[in-house]
């Protein structure tokens, strides 16, 4: 690894744009690369915190290589772990990741739902609003909250009926979401 890097460190200095362009992209890679083994290690070997914070950076380095263990993260018994992978999941929005999403919609931790709610709504997928229609329901100012916000961010107008509903609420928090899903709804 070693001998690769110095070698692109010296092709930065080339006189034609192109090598160095192709030089410093080829660091990045080999930098990122590195930065991903000594996060999995993190992630296996590390305390709570540092397992969360692995996860995160998994999130942010994106990507299906990502996917194996942010899954395996998200079908942990810790709330910590799993809703730390389920957020990553949501960031990097990746088609495979939501039927791992839609189960966590059956989690027993509310926050664990809403969590799973708020990355499925990232999608803006169409498809996706009948399973967040029946959290409308919930009143506990959690997956009610990202129900609304999510349905808002897939913009059907044929919504509108069950946001209305929601804006009734006696939990200020719904009403806030569905006022702020009201005004993203699409006019036909």
């Amino acid at each position: 690894m070693s001998k690769r890097r110095e070698i692109l460190v010296q092709l930065l200095k080339d006189s034609d744009s192109e090598v160095c362009s192709s030089a410093a992209a080829a660091l990045e890679l080999i930098e990122r690369q590195q930065g991903m083994d000594d996060i999995l290690v993190q992630l296996k070997k590390g305390g709570l915190a540092e397992k969360v914070r692995a996860i995160y950076a998994l999130g942010e380095i994106g990507g299906e290589k990502v996917l194996a263990p942010l899954i395996y993260c998200a079908s942990r018994p810790e709330a910590e772990l799993k809703g730390a992978a389920i957020d990553a999941l949501g960031t990097i929005l990746c088609r495979s990741a939501v039927p791992v999403l839609l189960e966590k919609l059956e989690d027993e931790n509310s926050g664990i739902r809403a969590r799973a709610i708020k990355a499925l709504g990232g999608f803006k997928d169409s498809s996706l609003a009948r399973h967040f229609i029946p959290f409308l329901d919930a009143g506990d100012g959690l997956t009610d909250v990202e129900a609304a916000l999510a349905l808002g961010n897939i913009g059907d107008l044929s919504l509108e009926d069950k946001l209305c509903t929601l804006a009734l609420s006696p939990v200020a928090a719904s009403r806030v979401a569905a006022a702020t899903a009201l005004g993203l709804l699409k006019p036909v």
